[in-house]
């Protein structure tokens, strides 16, 4: 029997999660020097780099749920390269202020190993790279120009395989061709959280868990319990941020599912060809992302109902039983040998999606107001470069971070409801329909619905 929610498969397999108690909420008004807004990545970095460069700081995170309630606590297990905007940063301030982001991004990788090996945080680490393939032609052509792209921003360290060497590495049924960067790693999200939070307290960080946050004004954090005053108020709320007041159409909060798998034996592994723990994804436009887990587990992702209306976003991680139908059968097209396979775990999270698709870190030092987010998916490794850019800020330091091409980006807001929700139930059944037909009629070209779609939404 599957288990549907319960926050993730991370935290339903950790008996620690379950068994810890909470931190205690906020009792009455209080102040500190920076107040973090958001248990996640992005929030418990911030207050770690904040705490590590100068310990005298007074640092206080508030947190709705538990520390890991939202995407971090629920995401693939990504920690990779990728940024969400890169190519438009390209087209903004020029090619090479995006090289400095993308290996920015690269360091970030090894960043987050180094940092949480030196913390003692067991999270299930293995740097095995990542590798993205291609089933069909217009997928390989997108693979190769992706490739080159990868290329052209400095990754010479990547590589290029063919059908047969693809095979080699996974026999994914009709793999036609891949790409694999070194620059990334499969983590267990839930376990890299819980140490991160853990080694905050350790540096003096006060947590106030079941301490949600109503409005972000300057210099003041408002709460049911009491408002915290500080120099400096920092948004770090991703896929939640719709749920502060002001915010509703700043970030849409994009649904993504996933499921896990028991526990596969070696034979199975063996047919497979996945003896590596590289982390898996695919050129298609609905994409999928998946890892091969420390207890060796698929847990496996992708688009189920992208966004529910009026922002809304789902209760601890319940998905729908037709989503977990077609992951499972996306599982299985993938490698028929798990066909019948037992799926124990499904949930679902949000991730925070600006409109023009970019991710960004800013702070207003006239209002000390600052936020970091929009990682469209890609928030493991990021929300760590945005932490220490949001450190420096905050400290007045003009240094590499500060001067990225993603920092003090403004975007503008999402259309009201209805046209939000419609655009973006359009958009994405264009990209199924899109990935339907070019799988049927192997055309090597990406179809114009898609393009259509990407211009539309953003995405490039």
């Amino acid at each position: 029997m599957t288990i549907n929610g319960g926050i993730s498969f991370w935290y339903a397999t950790d008996q620690t999660a379950t068994h810890r108690p909470p931190r205690a909420p906020l009792t009455g008004h209080a102040t500190a020097d920076v107040v973090i807004v958001g248990g996640g990545y992005t929030g418990l970095w911030t207050a770690y780099y904040l705490k590590t460069a100068a310990p005298d700081l007074r640092v206080t995170v508030l947190e709705q749920k538990f520390c890991g309630y939202g995407a971090s606590g629920r995401n693939g297990g990504w920690l990779y390269n990728g940024i969400a905007g890169r190519d438009r940063y390209a087209q903004l301030h020029g090619h090479h202020a995006a090289l400095r982001l993308q290996r920015a991004m690269n360091d970030t990788v090894t960043e987050v190993i180094d940092t949480a090996a030196k913390e003692s945080i067991d999270a299930d680490i293995h740097r095995g790279g990542v590798l993205e393939v291609a089933r069909t032609p217009a997928q390989l052509s997108r693979l190769r120009a992706f490739h080159a792209a990868e290329l052209a921003f400095g990754e010479s360290d990547r590589e290029l395989y063919d059908a047969t060497d693809t095979r080699a590495r996974v026999d994914v049924a009709d793999a036609v061709g891949s790409t694999w960067t070194p620059h990334g790693a499969r983590i267990h999200p839930l376990k890299l959280v819980k140490g991160l939070a853990a080694a905050c307290e350790r540096l003096g960080v006060v947590i106030h868990e079941s301490t949600p946050v109503t409005e972000i004004a300057p210099r003041r954090a408002i709460t049911p319990y009491g408002t915290v005053r500080a120099p400096y108020v920092l948004r770090c709320t991703e896929g939640f941020t719709a749920a502060l007041k002001g915010q509703k159409r700043s970030w849409l909060p994009m649904n993504s599912s996933m499921i896990a798998t028991a526990p596969l034996p070696p034979e199975v592994w063996s047919r497979i060809g996945w003896s590596d723990a590289f982390t898996l994804g695919d050129m298609a436009h609905a994409y999928m992302y998946a890892q091969r887990t420390a207890d060796d587990r698929i847990a496996i992702g992708g688009r189920g109902v992208p966004y529910r209306f009026g922002s809304r976003t789902d209760t601890d991680g319940t998905t729908q039983q037709s989503t977990i139908d077609s992951l499972t059968a996306l599982l299985t097209s993938f490698f028929p040998a798990l066909t019948g396979v037992e799926i124990t775990h499904a949930w679902s999270g949000v991730l925070g999606v600006p409109r023009d698709w970019c991710a960004t870190v800013t702070l207003d030092r006239t209002t000390g107001l600052g936020w970091a987010g929009g990682y469209v998916g890609s928030g493991v490794a990021t929300s760590n470069l945005a932490a220490r850019t949001l450190r420096d800020l905050v400290l007045g330091e003009t240094s590499d971070l500060t001067t990225l091409p993603w920092v003090d980006h403004r975007v503008r807001r999402w259309e009201p409801e209805p046209f939000r929700w419609l655009g973006v139930q359009a958009l994405y059944a264009a990209y199924r329909e899109a990935d339907r037909h070019e799988t049927a009629t192997h055309t090597p070209r990406t179809t114009p619905l898609a393009r259509l779609a990407d211009r539309i939404s953003g995405r490039h």
